[in-house]
């Protein structure tokens, strides 16, 4: 299938948390490449299947954290827009690799930071779900000016 379309900001499905997966079968393997290709096209730096140095986690769970960062961000479905985001600047995860093993990372700073957004999209969330209500209602409003009113 090779690259794929991210959906954008006002896409129902971005709202949704993910259902685990049970079958790690050759759909999904192909799958998953597709993504890493999408991922690298965008450029970014990570994808999370409703929208990798490569790191493959199937059914993550955030098991650990510790500490604060706050530094921008930004998501390949909110194209250009950016925000300081507050997250916890050390995080385990814990899941399968792409052939069912058991998997267990760490990651501190920017990869911890990747692993928080990513953990956020399966669960339904974007990053401006992070910010102070303040913000987030300026950011919204620009949002929905860019992607949900009809272009002249």
């Amino acid at each position: 299938m090779g690259t794929q379309r991210i959906l954008t900001y006002g896409a129902a499905i971005l709202r949704q948390p993910t259902r685990p997966v049970t079958d790690l079968n050759g759909n999904l393997q192909q799958l998953i490449d597709d993504m890493v290709e999408t991922m690298y096209a965008a450029p970014g730096l990570g994808l999370a299947a409703n929208q990798t140095k490569l790191l493959v986690m199937v059914n993550p769970e955030l098991v650990e954290s510790e500490g604060e960062i706050l530094s921008e961000e930004g998501c390949l479905s909110i194209p250009d827009f950016r925000e300081d985001v507050r997250r916890a600047r050390r995080v385990l995860l814990r899941g399968l690799d792409r052939h069912g093993r058991p998997l267990e990372i760490e990651g501190e700073d920017l990869l911890a930071r990747i692993f928080q957004h990513e953990m956020d999209r399966l669960n339904g969330l974007l990053f401006v779900d992070r910010l102070s209500p303040a913000k987030r209602d300026i950011l919204l409003r620009k949002l929905k000016k860019a992607f949900l009113d009809p272009k002249d």
